[in-house]
């Protein structure tokens, strides 16, 4: 953080820097109002600490300048007793607060960092809202999440297939957009398919299409997935759920450019890049049978691994100031921003359900909150009482099977989303045909 602070009182000056110094705050001084100009059109700052009277240009003059110029920099105006109506003037042109002389350097700390976070959150919003669409609204400035934005630009001129792995709710399908979005095929159609959530005896004609009469109930010919991505993108989520038998198809199309129609014998180029997704680890299940290892390898041609979200934590305030305007767009509501208090719990939370539950969270927070700003109170971090270790450590002690933990997670799963199968499903990252499969080998029909 750097602040500027303009008094034309040396010995004030001095012992302001001197303290925000000893808080670990930049300063530079200037002692007046046209000092301060200079300073101000040489180099950005995050916050301005202006006293009220001085020679030449006042502070009241100072600020109305700044906002004029289209500064939008928190300012601090600091009067003596018997200006109180001068500083609420200086309110009315543009100063978010203001502090009385002889004041206590500790509340004036605490001011200015609430103002400059809360500015720095509100520009958040305002940059996700502007730049929307800007790499399929991929959003993240942390070192993993640019890495992943410099390969995306790396392979935009290129058709090359695509895996994004990672864990459930860490964004594969933005990726995914985001890939497109750069690609040399953006004016295409993105289309995705989530594999886990089709059931087996239809995934073949949803990828392929079929003709008219080529099964009962094809009373009309259909366009699989594959061709109507021709020209764009088809995103393949959760291809760790492929059936075996499809995989071999799957894998000539991806050899041979070509597809037909089920009941159909002319063979249709594609030119649809394809990106797949998963949250599994493909490279075990080759080993285990599971999955085809020449599959893998024509899939697993650039490969893109999502960090989980506690893993880059420094992108958690850049995403829930985009999520904050998606979700004021959605709810009808004008949240502004979030508490210190507040973006500080976000920032310490480790969400193991990644984005997903971030959205959750704040989404709750949204529809709750009563004020112009999410506080401590509107956020439900209560899943969060337990660390990883602490939640490893009680699984030790109370010496569960790995059944009796997966049960635990599928009823607790099953009751947070109201017994609906399908969100639990994608909350515990497995496909919808697998949790039934476990619901009946548990008894846990009646949830």
């Amino acid at each position: 953080m750097m602040v500027l602070i303009v008094d034309d009182e040396k010995n004030i000056l001095s012992l302001l820097q001197q303290y925000l110094e000893i808080e670990g705050i930049q300063s530079v001084g200037a002692e007046n109002g046209l000092s301060a100009q200079r300073m101000l059109k040489e180099r950005p700052y995050d916050a301005m600490l202006v006293d009220l009277k001085m020679p030449g240009m006042d502070g009241l003059q100072l600020i109305e300048w700044a906002r004029g110029e289209g500064l939008h920099l928190p300012i601090i105006m600091m009067s003596a007793h018997g200006e109180i109506a001068d500083a609420v003037t200086a309110l009315k042109e543009g100063a978010q607060d203001y502090v009385v002389k002889p004041f206590d350097p500790e509340e004036l700390v605490a001011k200015l960092k609430k103002l400059v976070e809360a500015q720095q959150v509100q520009e958040m919003v305002a940059g996700v809202s502007s730049s929307e669409g800007d790499d399929g609204a991929f959003i993240g400035q942390s070192p993993q999440i640019q890495r992943i934005k410099a390969l995306i630009r790396r392979i935009q001129d290129s058709s090359s297939t695509v895996l994004i792995t990672g864990e459930s709710g860490t964004g594969k399908e933005v990726v995914a957009r985001a890939i497109h979005a750069a690609s040399h095929q953006k004016h295409g159609p993105f289309v995705a398919i989530n594999i886990g959530g089709v059931p087996e005896n239809l995934l073949e004609s949803e990828l392929f299409g079929y003709e008219k009469g080529a099964f009962t109930g094809a009373v009309a010919r259909k366009s699989g997935k594959f061709e109507l991505a021709d020209g764009g993108t088809l995103f393949l989520d959760e291809i760790g759920d492929m059936p075996l038998a499809l995989q071999v198809k799957i894998l000539r199309v991806l050899q041979e450019r070509k597809i037909t129609r089920l009941g159909g014998t002319t063979p249709m180029p594609i030119n649809a890049r394809i990106v797949a997704a998963t949250n599994k680890d493909l490279e075990k299940m080759v080993q285990e049978g599971k999955f085809r290892e020449d599959l893998f390898y024509r899939l697993n041609v650039v490969r893109i691994q999502i960090p989980p979200l506690r893993e880059r934590k420094d992108d958690i305030p850049l995403l829930a100031a985009g999520i904050l305007s998606r979700l004021n767009a959605q709810v009808g509501h004008k949240v502004k921003g979030f508490t210190p208090a507040a973006l500080q719990a976000l920032c310490a939370y480790d969400f193991y359900g990644n984005v997903r539950e971030l959205e959750n969270v704040l989404e709750r927070a949204v529809i709750f909150s009563s004020g112009d700003e999410i506080t401590v109170d509107d956020l439900d971090l209560r899943s969060g009482a337990f660390t990883k270790e602490q939640k490893t450590a009680t699984v030790d002690k109370e010496a569960k099977s790995l059944k009796d933990i997966e049960q635990d997670a599928i009823i607790q799963s099953l009751r947070r989303w109201e017994g609906n199968r399908t969100k639990a499903a994608k909350e515990l990252g497995i496909s919808r045909r697998t949790l039934i499969n476990k619901i009946q080998e548990y008894g846990l029909e009646e949830l």
